[in-house]
């Protein structure tokens, strides 16, 4: 290989993976000009035009796709290498990259933090908070906190969290002049703060679940969000009832600022996992925080 063609191919990599050459110059700690030329020259010495540009985006030709597909499964292998070395050092160190959603990142995440962090400072863990399903790899994460269910079979998954239940709750206000439903069927006849799925962007159905018998209730009513703690609020404004995590509402259920329908539809079902794709190499650090989140309850 010729001198400078790896750090050409570095430049072009990070190019293509931020769609940017403001983001990718940070990224690699150069200069937009010294980037944009590492690029002009692997483009020259190939012949061929890899990256589009005008004074407003840029994207991949043909041939920058083909290339950046060729090269990038090399460059994982040689990151998964290097960050592997760290191994021989005395001290677990290096950065760790979690995605999550804000529930899983307050119970289960933030909890090991406080406690890990302050013993291991050569340790940085970036937490992205994603209410969407995140692909670890193609964002190359390390790893992701997800409920079981939905991690994919193909990934390592290690509990992190006990069963989970769900909750229907409204105020006090809310309940002084309507019937607390008694079946997912009486929802009908309230008003219902509904959930937008910010992945795919469908309404979430309520789903419930009594003595084997499963029911959805696609619910409906004056108000639709996609934030949980903005649910939360809805409830405790007497705005109508929401569907959340028990634990994100049980001490406004025990303080009588909520009131809870419904219990005996809402089962436990498997809590949260961290999961991360076979083929990474651990770092001392990853295997550290792994076993500090590992569920033994």
């Amino acid at each position: 290989m010729r001198k400078g063609d790896f750090s050409e191919l570095a430049a072009f990599i990070a190019v293509a993976e931020e769609g940017s050459f403001t983001r990718a110059a940070a990224k690699l700690g150069l200069s937009q000009s010294a980037l944009s030329y590492a690029v002009r020259m692997l483009e020259q010495r190939l012949d061929v035009r890899l990256i589009s540009r005008t004074t407003r985006s840029l994207s991949m030709t043909e041939a920058g796709e083909r290339l950046f597909h060729s090269l990038r499964p090399a460059f994982d292998h040689i990151d998964n290498e290097i960050a592997a070395l760290a191994a021989l050092r005395d001290k677990p160190a290096g950065t760790i990259r979690i995605t999550t959603f804000r529930h899983a990142a307050r119970v289960v995440l933030w909890p090991i933090l406080l406690k890990l962090l302050p013993e291991y400072p050569d340790i940085t863990v970036e937490v992205s908070v994603d209410e969407g399903l995140t692909d670890i790899v193609a964002g190359r994460f390390d790893a992701g906190i997800r409920l079981g269910e939905q991690v994919e079979k193909d990934m390592i998954s290690v509990r992190v969290g006990p069963d989970v239940r769900m909750a229907v709750v409204g105020s006090p206000s809310y309940f002084a002049n309507r019937k607390p439903p008694k079946t997912p069927r009486d929802l009908n006849d309230h008003n219902c703060v509904g959930y937008r799925q910010i992945k795919g962007g469908g309404l979430y159905a309520w789903e419930f679940e009594r003595e084997g018998v499963e029911l959805e209730a696609r619910v409906s009513g004056s108000l639709v969000l996609n934030d949980n703690e903005m649910l939360e609020n809805a409830a405790l404004d007497g705005i109508g009832l929401v569907y959340v995590f028990e634990s994100q509402v049980s001490a406004h259920i025990a303080a009588g600022r909520l009131l809870r329908v419904l219990e005996d539809w809402c089962p436990p079902y498997p809590g949260y996992h961290l999961y991360y794709p076979s083929r990474r190499q651990h770092t001392p650090a990853f295997s550290l925080l792994v076993e500090a989140l590992r569920y033994r309850g």
